[in-house]
C-alpha cells in the first residue's frame, strides 16, 4: 500500500502553513557550538531523533536550512499507514522473510508511536484511524484480496473487501469497483505533528536552528558542520534532509530521486461528510495515484499527479480539481482555495534507505511518499543506533540499494522511460 507527501509551494499556497495551531521559536545558528549530536534536517526524522537523543542525556543541534517542517513533513497529504513505498513481497525478496517481518513490525510500531507521541505530548493534529485502500479496475480487487492474505499472514488486522452498496455507503463515488478497510492507518495534521514533535524536542533540552544552510560537512572523529554563520561540532552526525539534500552528502546523492507531488483543498462545503461519511484517509492502487481526505474544517483534501522535473505542471489547480471531479461528481461546482506540493525522495526499489557514511555519521531517507509514520521511527531507532544499540537500525540498512542509473545528466529520462510502463499500465 503506498502513500504520499510532498513540499515547494505553487500557487494559493498551503493549506496546513494556513490552518498550523504549534507556536514555535527557533533561531539562527550564530557563531561556532559543540554537540553531542548534529542533525541535519527539520523535517520528522530529524526532530524525532532529537527528541530521543535529548530524552537520552545527549546534546542535539538540528540545523534546518528554511524553517521546521517546511519540507515533506510539513506537506505532505497526512496518510498515516504502516508498510513502505515497496510491496511486503517485494521487501522479503530484498532481504529475506525473517528481516521483512521484522521491518513489518517495525513499521506498524512506527503507526503506533505517532499516536502516543500526539497523546504524550498533546500535539493538536486532529488524529483520525480509518483508511480505504480503493481499486480502480478488477487487477486491482484482486491485489486487494492478495493484501488481504499478506495482512493475515503478517499477524496484522485484516479488513473487509467492501463492494456494491457496501462500498457507495463509506464512499460516494462511481470511480471504484472495491476497497480494503484498514484500521491501523488514518490521517493527520503533518505541519502540526512536525511543530510539536518540535516543540517536545526543545523542551527536553535539543538546541534547534532554522534559516541555517549547511554548506559542507568535514568528517573525521570530531565532525564539523560549516554553515554560513557559524560551524557545530560533534561527535556523531545525523542527515536527514531528504528530497532537499541536493549533493551535500555526495556518496548518497545518487540513491534517491526528488519527484513532485500535489495537493489541492476545496472551500468548506458541508457535503464533504457525505462524500467520506466515515472520514476515513483513502488511496487507490494506481501506479501514479490519487490520495484524499477530509480535513478537520470539512475540506476535501485531494492529492496526485507527479512532475520528474519537480516543476509544477500548468494549471495545477484546474487540472488537479478536475481529477478531485472525476472521482466525485458532487464537486461539479467546487473551488480550489489553497494549492501546494513538492518533492518526495524515492528510491528505485521504493524500500526506505539507511546507512553510514562513517562510524560516527548515519543517514536515513527515501521514504518514497511513505514517510508520515515512518519517519518518526526513523529518529527513534537512529538515536539508539548513535546511543549504541545498533540492531534495529541495522535491521533497515541491510536493504539493498542501487544508484538510479543515468547519472545526474540521464536519470530523469531513464526514470520517465521507466514510469510511462506503469501509466500505460494503469490506463489498461
Amino acid at each position: 500500500m503506498r502513500g504520499h507527501d510532498g513540499v515547494l509551494m505553487v500557487a494559493l499556497g498551503n493549506y496546513y502553513e494556513a490552518t498550523r495551531r504549534v507556536a514555535l521559536e527557533t533561531p539562527a545558528l550564530d557563531g561556532d557550538i559543540s554537540a553531542d549530536v548534529a542533525v541535519i534536517g527539520g523535517g520528522i526524522t530529524g526532530v524525532s531523533a532529537a527528541l530521543h537523543l535529548a530524552e537520552r542525556g545527549f546534546g542535539v543541534a538540528l540545523l534546518e536550512a528554511e524553517h521546521i517542517g517546511w519540507g515533506a513533513s510539513g506537506r505532505n497529504g497526512g496518510q498515516v499507514l504502516p508498510g513502505f513505498g515497496a510491496s511486503e513481497s517485494k521487501v522479503k525478496t530484498l532481504v529475506g522473510a525473517e528481516r521483512a517481518k521484522k521491518l513489518w513490525d517495525m513499521s506498524v510500531e512506527a503507526v503506533d508511536l505517532l499516536h502516543s507521541q500526539i497523546q504524550r505530548f498533546g500535539i493538536p493534529c486532529d488524529p483520525v484511524i480509518g483508511y480505504l485502500h480503493a481499486a480502480v479496475k478488477p487487477r486491482h480487487v484482486r491485489e486487494l484480496r492478495e493484501s488481504q492474505e499478506e495482512l493475515a499472514a503478517l499477524g496484522s488486522p485484516v479488513g473487509r473487501i467492501l463492494e456494491g452498496e457496501a462500498l457507495r455507503a463509506r464512499l460516494a463515488s462511481p470511480k471504484y469497483l472495491a476497497a480494503l478497510e484498514d484500521s491501523v492507518s488514518g490521517h493527520i495534521h503533518p505541519l502540526n505533528y512536525t511543530l510539536g514533535l518540535a516543540k517536545a524536542a526543545q523542551a527536553a533540552g535539543a538546541k534547534l536552528y532554522s534559516q541555517t544552510r549547511v554548506a559542507r560537512v568535514e568528517p573525521g572523529k570530531k565532525i564539523i558542520v560549516h554553515t554560513g554563520r557559524g560551524k557545530v561540532s560533534a561527535d556523531f552526525l545525523l542527515v536527514s534532509g531528504g528530497a532537499y539534500l541536493g549533493d551535500l552528502m555526495r556518496p548518497i546523492a545518487g540513491y534517491i530521486m526528488p519527484v513532485g507531488t500535489y495537493i489541492i483543498a476545496t472551500e468548506q462545503r458541508a457535503d464533504v461528510k457525505d462524500l467520506i461519511p466515515g472520514n476515513e484517509a483513502v488511496a487507490d492502487l494506481n501506479f501514479v495515484l490519487d490520495y484524499f481526505r477530509r480535513s478537520a474544517d470539512d475540506r476535501l483534501l485531494f492529492g496526485g499527479r507527479v512532475s520528474y522535473s519537480t516543476l509544477p505542471p500548468p494549471s495545477l489547480p484546474a487540472a488537479m480539481l478536475a481529477r478531485a471531479q472525476r472521482v466525485f461528481p458532487q464537486l461539479k461546482d467546487a473551488r480550489v482555495e489553497y494549492c501546494w506540493g513538492g518533492n518526495v525522495d524515492i528510491t528505485v526499489n521504493r524500500a526506505p534507505h539507511f546507512g553510514r557514511l562513517a562510524d560516527n555519521i548515519l543517514f536515513t531517507h527515501g521514504f518514497s511518499g511513505h514517510g508520515v509514520a515512518l519517519t518518526g521511527l526513523a529518529g527513534k531507532v537512529a538515536a539508539e543506533a548513535i546511543a549504541g544499540q545498533a540492531e534495529r537500525f541495522d535491521v533497515f540498512a541491510s536493504i539493498p540499494h542501487a544508484r538510479f542509473p543515468g547519472g545526474r545528466a540521464f536519470r530523469v529520462p531513464a526514470l520517465l522511460v521507466a514510469t510511462t510502463y506503469f501509466r500505460l499500465r494503469d490506463l489498461l
